[in-house]
């Protein structure tokens, strides 16, 4: 019997789970995330494909995927970009001087915004976790993570859809 919204995608116990560069392309992530900042950070906030090395001190913000593919989105940038992200989320309601706080609900929302894209354009049914803020969590292997790097301000950012380090335990659907 199929349950309602039931797509059919149903792994046995030894089939690995799907690799993530087998659904979602970069230009997808790219477009994604472009539209989340013109959205939240504003249309004359734009993002330049452009890598460049990360500072050594950063912050990163994330969502969990679980579904047909498990993994996070993961948003990371340099502690003084993400002060400025804040402020310019906030805009006219940004405080002189920004909590901790501020800045972490900043960098969720914008995960929680571009994770839950992302989910929308992979194979269901998929559940998004709670956005989470902190030192970058540790990604699986290199073949199952899309990246993504731009600048924004000048200051560099990476937008990650990576699998789970411990994924090899990753008990199947």
């Amino acid at each position: 019997m199929n349950h309602p919204g039931d797509t059919g995608l149903r792994r046995r116990a030894g089939d690995a789970p799907p690799a993530i560069a087998d659904l979602i392309h970069e230009a997808t992530v790219q477009e994604i995330t472009e539209q989340a900042w013109l959205a939240l950070v504003g249309e004359d906030e734009l993002l330049v494909p452009l890598p460049a090395p990360l500072p050594a001190d950063t912050l990163s913000s994330w969502v969990e995927i679980v579904g047909p593919w498990t993994g996070s989105v993961v948003l990371t940038c340099g502690r003084a970009t993400a002060v400025e992200l804040t402020t310019a989320l906030l805009r006219d309601h940004a405080p002189d001087v920004l909590e901790d706080e501020d800045v972490d609900d900043a960098l969720g929302e914008l995960a929680n915004v571009v994770g839950g894209n992302v989910k929308a354009v992979l194979p269901g049914p998929s559940v998004l976790g709670l956005p989470e803020v902190g030192a970058t969590p540790p990604a699986g292997s290199e073949a199952d993570t899309c990246r993504v790097a731009v600048l924004w301000r000048g200051q560099p950012l990476t937008v990650s859809v990576q699998s789970h380090a411990e994924r090899e335990n990753e008990v199947p659907l």
